[in-house]
């Protein structure tokens, strides 16, 4: 399971990473802007999951491998931006297979660690939303996971089925790509079909005056 969970982890941290490139080249950053936005993206869900479950030092940290990756993933973004431009709705996939990824590979590790399934699979979305998080924050906006289409809901949906598969006995790697492919099908669909939770009704009322200024 721990190769796995490796495998998984350093997967999502490119395709995260990537994501918050291309959102940094989108807003026209210089190249410390994109790599910062890459490496928060990429890193700041793993490094949450590793501090709560007591995995210290943090993997994004003790492991070379892991700020290379998003290295890697920035630099590539920033000069052939165009290219992976052309890809349909870049930003959004990228981000909808680092979801996927995170939440399973954060699920198996808070597993591994003896997390009881229900929070492991809580870790799990955490996992997975936490670098959307912090890449929307660094650019001012509201975070995806807050109004996009069943984002948080479809990373815990993942990390449910390899929750669940862990309690039931069966083996990881089948429950991991069955997690996977539920969350990525989950966001792809539900961004295709506009599927989203219920939102509260705004009055029509006008907002009542101001008072006068002491």
């Amino acid at each position: 399971m721990g190769t796995l969970v490796l495998i998984l982890d350093l997967i999502g941290t490119f395709v995260f990473a990537l994501s918050g490139a291309t959102m940094g080249v989108r807003r026209r950053l210089d190249i410390f802007g994109v790599l910062v936005l890459s490496f928060a993206a990429a890193l700041a869900g793993g490094i949450t999951r590793d501090l709560l479950i007591g995995a210290t030092p943090v993997a994004a940290i003790s492991d070379w491998r892991y700020p290379a990756i998003t290295l890697a993933a920035g630099i590539v973004t920033f000069f052939w931006a165009p290219l992976i431009e052309r890809m349909q709705y870049p930003v959004r996939m990228f981000d909808a297979m680092g979801l996927a990824l995170f939440a399973v590979a954060g699920t198996q590790k808070a597993l591994a660690y003896g997390i009881d399934p229900p929070m492991a699979a809580a870790l799990g979305m955490l996992t997975g939303i936490g670098g959307g998080i912090a890449r929307d924050v660094l650019l001012a906006q509201v975070p995806l996971v807050l109004q996009a289409e069943l984002y948080a809901v479809a990373a815990l949906a993942g990390a449910a089925v390899v929750a669940v598969g862990y309690w039931l006995g069966l083996p990881p790697l089948p429950c991991a790509l069955v997690g996977a492919g539920l969350c990525f099908g989950l966001r792809m669909m539900a961004m295709h079909f506009g599927w989203h939770l219920p939102v509260a009704l705004q009055s029509s009322e006008p907002p009542p005056p101001e008072g006068p200024r002491k």
